[in-house]
């Protein structure tokens, strides 16, 4: 699954076009390494996305192209 649409589903980033801006900025991570929108994303990749001032660091445990609010925090772990 792209990069974006991962951040999206998950809820880490409310839309994906604000996901594409911050992987465009350099402002997203994917294990170590600066990652743009298209980048895949796989189950056991650390995603770190900086907000200004706060840093968000994620394991990704499950990958799926849609989910409900509730179930959304299961396919990520804060580190």
């Amino acid at each position: 699954m792209r990069l974006d649409k991962f951040l999206k589903v998950s809820r880490l980033i409310k839309r994906r076009t604000v996901a594409n801006e911050a992987c465009d900025a350099g402002r997203v991570m994917i294990n170590g390494k600066p990652a743009k929108a298209s980048t895949n994303v796989k189950v056991g990749d650390v995603i770190e996305i900086l907000f200004g001032t706060k840093k968000v660091k994620v394991e990704v445990l499950d990958i799926q192209d849609t989910t409900k609010q509730e179930e959304a925090k299961d396919l990520f772990k804060y580190l």
